[in-house]
């Protein structure tokens, strides 16, 4: 029997010509806390591009590694480094196994990709995923709406809110920001 791994929030909020993404710092496993400060949120290709993760945590450096070699084949190129992968991800015998979500921004695009073939963009500039990601996404769209926060500001605020409501993620938050460029 597959042990489930459980317990991630990350959230990514376009606002003012920046993209933040954050995420709570939460590994589980069943009915335990393995760990209170993994890091979700990566930066990639130089630092020109940001990345979180929801799922595995062994499929997510495995992602990120493949997504990086992407980003590198095809020279920064975010959209076309996403689409390649997803196609990927989905033929690949032993990637479409692998079992994550990912947001990736290099602060002006802003995606989620997933082992489906997916290449999703936010119409909203607000992507939210994880066991808390519908949290985050509430609560960042509100903040959106009703305050003239920054970027960084909403997704901190965000995942905090969902560490109060989803038993899988806490409030030690980790969160990176991109300029467009």
């Amino acid at each position: 029997m597959k042990t489930q791994f459980q317990g991630t929030t990350v959230v990514a909020v376009s606002r003012g010509g920046r993209v933040a993404v954050a995420g709570d710092g939460q590994v589980t496993m069943g009915n335990a806390v393995l760990k209170h400060t993994a890091k979700k949120i990566r930066r990639l290709y130089e630092g020109r591009v940001v990345a979180g993760f929801a799922g595995s945590t062994a499929d997510a450096f495995t992602l990120f590694e493949k997504f990086e070699a992407k980003l590198s084949e095809f020279r920064g190129n975010l959209r076309r480094a996403a689409v390649e992968l997803a196609k990927d991800w989905r033929t690949d015998r032993v990637l479409r196994r692998l079992e994550a979500l990912m947001v990736v921004t290099d602060g002006s695009d802003l995606m989620l990709l997933s082992g489906n073939g997916d290449v999703v963009e936010p119409d909203d500039g607000v992507i939210g995923i994880g066991s808390g990601g519908s949290f985050a996404l509430a609560a960042a769209r509100a903040l959106l709406i009703h305050t003239e926060l920054p970027a960084g500001d909403i997704a901190r605020e965000a995942v905090r809110v969902a560490s109060e409501i989803c038993v899988f993620t806490n409030a030690n938050i980790v969160s990176e920001e991109i300029e467009s460029p």
